[in-house]
């Protein structure tokens, strides 16, 4: 394929990816409102549209017969196109997802896992949990499309390689070669923090917003954020890193997982925040989390802050 040629298939792949997010976000809706909306000329979008209708990704969906003129056809995604499996890999969980082409899960399992383990116990604990679920749609005779894998830590996206992630203590790990190789999908690897706010932009309360920041907090802190209606990742992807911004000054600066002095995250991270009202409640009777975590029989933990908190609770709340 010669660069012309080359050039023509990605602009083609690009305008298909746009039409198909449009019908997605914004069905059911006519070819004449995606030239609209694309900006693109009616004859390019009706080419689109049917090559869609070809892959079987979208399927027409009854007439729109207001105003004058000839009745427009209704596009919509078809959710039998194909499953799709989702993986998220966290400091101590693995969590995997099925999915039908609108995003609907079909089928989910989480477990507990130990970063600090053997990195290819992990793994491997993972895959085994993905062939669970891809088993449970194949029995249904479905196709699967293509596997995303969100992670902590700076990722290559070209590459699908995990570059460093402080908090699981792995580097270089090359993912997409390694979960492509073995469930022979198309595979997708994404920072978490991202992948969250490409969610939320595609499913959740952002979708109709450009410009919004996506705020990941837990056992590290990361964010997403979008600008123009599109993902910024920054110089070397490094954007929404935030959690390791240094934001203290002192001497007794803590250590980072990162071995940076005075990242956000140590201070603001769910162990952190945990630590601090352990270490305020020494002493303390007027608290109400002594009491919640013993009619709870639960440890101290953040949903247990937030209710003590919510119940106003001056330790939780401080």
């Amino acid at each position: 394929m010669n660069k012309n040629s080359a050039d023509q298939a990605f602009v083609r792949e690009t305008n298909l990816s746009l039409v198909l997010r449009l019908i997605h976000t914004q069905s059911p809706v006519s070819r004449a409102q995606l030239a609209v909306k694309t900006g693109l000329n009616k004859s390019t979008v009706s080419s689109l549209v049917d090559e869609l209708l070809e892959r079987n990704l979208i399927h027409e969906t009854g007439v729109n017969s207001i105003g004058a003129g000839r009745p427009a056809t209704l596009l919509e995604i078809n959710p039998q196109a194909g499953y799709i499996v989702g993986v998220e890999l966290g400091v101590d969980f693995v969590s995997v997802a099925v999915t039908d082409f609108l995003g609907e899960i079909i089928w989910q399992k989480k477990e507990d896992a130990d970063p600090s383990e053997d990195q290819d116990k992990v793994i491997s604990q993972t895959l085994r949990i993905v062939h669970e679920g891809m088993a449970d749609g194949r029995k249904n005779g479905h196709r699967f499309l293509g596997l995303g894998l969100a992670t902590p830590g700076t990722v290559d996206l070209p590459e699908g390689l995990l570059i460093f992630a402080p908090n699981l203590h792995w580097r270089n790990v090359p993912f997409g070669v390694i979960f492509s190789e073995d469930t022979k999908l198309r595979v997708f690897v994404e920072n978490d923090a991202n992948a969250a706010a490409i969610a939320e932009h595609s499913f959740g309360s952002a979708r109709h917003c450009r410009d919004f920041l996506f705020v990941f907090a837990g056992v590290g802190i990361g964010g997403g954020l979008f600008l123009n209606d599109k993902l910024y990742r920054g110089r070397n992807g490094y954007a929404g890193e935030i959690g390791h911004s240094p934001i203290m000054a002192e001497p007794s600066q803590t250590v980072c997982h990162c071995g940076n002095l005075g990242c956000w995250e140590t201070y603001a991270n769910q162990h952190s925040i945990i630590q601090r009202v352990r270490a305020r409640l020494e002493g303390q009777r007027s608290s109400l989390i002594p009491q919640l975590m013993a009619e709870q029989n639960s440890p101290l933990t953040i949903p247990l802050i937030k209710q003590a908190a919510d119940a106003g609770d001056m330790e939780a709340i401080e």
